[in-house]
Order: structure tokens, then sequence, then C-alpha cells
């Protein structure tokens, strides 16, 4: 055997293809044999809750590292609002994002990195688990891709928000998940009918209540939701949602860049993290 491939699977319709094949000749993807397409497996990009482990994933890695990079400024306490809680110093070495990084240090790529950081025990537990949530509805109803897509824009987003404004060091989640709350309340308002009409009331007053929590708890950055809220809304329109448009080979192109990038994103901060732990 001369280890070369004979044969595929072709990424976006997962149909056995031969090699070299200009186009799949069953959904018509032009290249499916290209060398760039395998550095995401298509199959994450069809599967809302593979991809929302590997994001999930991905957060409780960068909390554990976190931790990890300033255990003694992390020890027990009674208080459930500080159990837990990584330092600034380590939070800002791992990618934290605002005025200080961006201004001070030129770290734009902390816009993306922040999203995957997070200030203590409870919150990482509430994010992730309205993430897992909102995230498999979202995904169900607008397909993987647009639904991670949707996540990682509003984030980025609902970020610039609080910068805008001169928030001096922020991190979490919720951006991204107010994004695709968001996406929902679009989503309801557009369908109608019984469900979307439900959907929007419970959607919208989990919305309310978020922001009611935000301005009586010191220390949430209730810019940053209301920015990924505006913003998971508009990419919902943008994209659209599949009982209106397919998800289509550009959405999940989108999603693969947004994935990648993300990845090299997150592996630089955990570089930056390790330089700042054990550095010179």
């Amino acid at each position: 055997m001369n280890g070369k491939r004979t044969s595929f699977l072709c990424p976006r319709c997962g149909r056995l293809l031969s090699a070299g094949e200009p186009s799949c000749p069953h959904c018509g993807l032009r290249s499916p044999s290209a060398a760039w397409r395998r550095w995401v497996p298509a199959g994450i990009l069809r599967d809302p809750a593979a991809l929302l482990r590997l994001v999930i994933g991905a957060n409780i890695l960068f909390f554990a590292l976190a931790l990890l990079l300033d255990p003694r400024a992390a020890g027990f306490t009674m208080n459930p609002l500080l159990l837990f809680r990584p330092s600034d110093r380590a939070l800002f070495a791992l990618g934290a994002t605002g005025t200080i990084p961006i201004e001070g240090y030129g770290r734009l790529w902390t816009l993306l990195s922040a999203g995957y950081l997070h200030a203590g025990l409870l919150h990482i537990v509430f994010n992730l688990a309205a993430l897992r949530q909102l995230g498999l509805l979202v995904g169900r109803e607008y397909g993987a891709g647009r639904m991670f897509a949707i996540y990682t824009l509003a984030g980025v987003c609902g970020f610039l928000a609080s910068w805008a404004v001169g928030v001096r060091l922020t991190v979490g989640a919720s951006a991204g998940v107010c994004g695709l709350v968001g996406a929902v309340l679009y989503y309801g308002k557009s369908r109608g009918g019984a469900y979307g009409s439900a959907l929007y009331r419970q959607v919208g007053t989990w919305a309310l209540v978020l922001f009611l929590f935000g301005f009586l708890v010191p220390g949430i950055n209730n810019w940053a939701h209301g920015g990924g809220l505006l913003a998971g809304a508009a990419a919902g329109r943008l994209l659209g949602y599949e009982e209106r448009r397919r998800e289509s080979a550009v959405h999940r192109t989108l999603a693969a860049v947004l994935l990648v990038l993300t990845g090299l994103i997150l592996l630089i901060a955990a570089a930056n993290g390790f330089a700042a732990r054990f550095g010179g």
C-alpha cells in the first residue's frame, strides 16, 4: 500500500467520495478534499451538543488554569461570590479584556479570550449552565454553526461595548450567552405563533431578570450584557434561522473560521499565562 487515501467522507454531507473529486456529486461542495477542511472536524459544525461540549470544556480548562497560575489568591472563603476566585493578575495574564489590556498593552485579542475566563466558581457555574441550555435551543433553531457564530460574535461585540464606556478589566461568557438570548428573542418575535410567542416571553423574562440582577449586584458588566444581546439579535436576523433559511456551507465556513481563530487566540492566551507564571 502506498499510504494515499483512495476515498474519504465529504465534509458537508458525509457521503463517501473518491480521492481527487473536484466537487461532491451529492451536495455540490467544491474541493471537498482540500487540506484546510481537515483542520476542523466537519461533524462538530453540525452537532450543537458536541460544539457546546468543546466550548464548555475550554471554559473549564481556562478556569482551572487561572486558579493554578496564582493558587494562593484563590483560597477558600465563606462568601459564595468570592469562592475560588482567580486573581486579577492571573486573569490579566490569560486574556481578560478592558481598557487596561487593550489601551495599555494593545491586546485586542482579549476581546475574544475574555469570554473563556471567569471570576469565581458561581460565575462559571451560572454562565455555563445558561450556555448549555440556550446553546442547545439556538442550535436547534439556527443550526450548530450559526449558534457558535452568534455566541462568538456577540461576545466580542459585548466586550467592545464595555471597552467603549471605559470598563477597566472584565471577563465572562455572559456577553456571548446574552447574544444567544438576543438570537432567541429575534427568533421568537419573527416566527410568532404559539411557540415563538412563548419563547419570546420566557426568554424576555430571563433577560429582564438578568439586567435587574446586574444593577443590584456590584461588579456585573451590564454594558457587555447589553452589547451582546443586541449583537445576538442582529446576528440572528442577518444569518437567519432554519425555518426560513437552512444552514449553508457559508454559515459553517464562518463558524469554522471563528472556531480556528478562537483556538489560536486561546493558545496565545495560555502561552502568555505560562510565560507570566514561569518566565524569568
